[in-house]
């Protein structure tokens, strides 16, 4: 059984960039830079203090943000490859990091050119660096399939086959994220959308509809770990009750398992919460990495928010409305706040548990879970925690 390192750390500071879709932006490196500069600040503390480093799994290297930050006490490095799973898993192990006293001080920082710079739909070639991509080569790209919509599309498909789940469904997921994004004074979709809107939106690939797919932008975000009993931390710090990642017990393919809709975070969100000494049922909130609409509904089953087969009825009822008994991505997430690899979903979580999330705020929020998705459904967890809430 592994180690327990529950609560023996703490998110300590975030920052934001906010958010662009306009062409000629910063580049990746400079929009993680801006935040992590920012992270620093909140967290009160400055670039001599860290002395580890969990750099994103693609764009800017260690190398760069130690040379740019003037880092010079760096004694642990470490990166996680799990696509959009990379930064909740890399909060987590940061936080095991300073538990084996490997680090006292952690950034965790991205920044992703999504729109002015590496555009999603040059990330669907045939490049056999990852597992993903000699997938998508080898399987899938000879049947036409290359990109995130069309691989992510047949899970959904055969989801609406074995338990009636319906394009209905998946609008509830864009409609619910939508009105929370509303409260978002930095999310670029503040609109309002109805379900007539979303069932209007043009294919991109069955089931999938525009407003079933995540927004292009440019962004970075930056989150400081510290450890739960450091000096230097201060009253706002959250902590990391729990945390895992984990690939599907069949790895290299998504669609020959054995279990169809098994995922990374099947393994990873019950770890996280026997961690955490926490079940589904206490969390007051879930932000959950919302690439596609569906991939929404499979994660909150795998988490075991509700029962597999269930998840379409599930957020239909209001479930992830604000207001209801599981608000969903409070800041608007992927699909309408903006594009940060998933990070900016563990700084939401932070911010309402700080109480500071502003108009979108979950009165009384005392729990929360994070999850990542990525790559061949690899998933990661983490469930954070008020101080003081115990």
């Amino acid at each position: 059984m592994a180690r327990s390192f529950a609560r023996v750390a703490v998110i300590a500071g975030v920052g934001e960039t906010g958010f662009r879709r306009t062409p000629g932006g910063p580049g990746d490196l400079a929009l993680a830079l801006d935040a992590s500069h920012r992270a620093l600040r909140d967290a009160g503390l400055g670039a001599a203090d860290i002395d580890g480093l969990m750099p994103p799994y693609m764009g800017a290297t260690a190398e760069e943000f130690i040379s740019n930050l003037g880092l010079r006490n760096v004694a642990h490095v470490a990166q996680v490859n799990m696509g959009g799973a990379s930064p909740a898993a890399a909060v987590g192990q940061a936080a095991a990091a300073i538990a084996a006293g490997a680090a006292t001080c952690v950034l965790v920082p991205v920044g992703w050119a999504g729109y002015s710079g590496r555009r999603a739909r040059a990330l669907a070639g045939f490049d056999a660096s990852t597992p993903y991509r000699r997938a998508i080569r080898d399987i899938y790209g000879v049947h036409g399939i290359n990109a995130p919509s069309q691989v992510y599309a047949l899970i959904a498909r055969r989801h609406m086959e074995e338990f009636g789940t319906t394009s209905h469904d998946l609008g509830a997921v864009a409609v619910s994220t939508r009105q929370h994004a509303r409260s978002n004074p930095i999310a670029l979709m503040r609109e309002p959308l109805t379900l007539e809107q979303h069932q209007a939106s043009r294919w991109i690939v069955e089931p999938y509809r525009l407003l079933d797919c995540c927004l292009e932008t440019d962004g970075g975000a930056a989150v400081v770990v510290v450890a739960a009993d450091d000096p230097r931390c201060h009253d706002a710090a959250v902590f990391i009750a729990g945390a895992a990642a984990a690939r599907a017990s069949e790895p290299l393919e998504m669609f020959n398992r054995s279990d169809f809709f098994e995922t990374g975070l099947t393994a990873a969100a019950p770890a996280a919460f026997a961690m955490a000494g926490l079940g589904p049922g206490e969390m007051d909130m879930a932000q959950i990495y919302d690439c596609f609409t569906f991939e929404v509904i499979q994660q909150l089953e795998e988490a075991g928010f509700c029962a597999r087969g269930e998840g379409g009825r599930f957020v239909s009822g209001g479930a992830t409305r604000p207001g209801g008994p599981l608000p969903v991505n409070t800041h608007g997430g992927l699909l309408s706040q903006g594009h940060s690899l998933g990070l900016g979903h563990v700084i939401e979580a932070v911010q309402q548990l700080r109480g500071r999330a502003g108009a979108g705020q979950v009165p009384g929020a005392r729990t929360a879970f994070v999850s990542g998705w990525g790559d061949l459904a690899d998933g990661s967890a983490l469930v954070l925690e008020r101080r003081g809430s115990r």
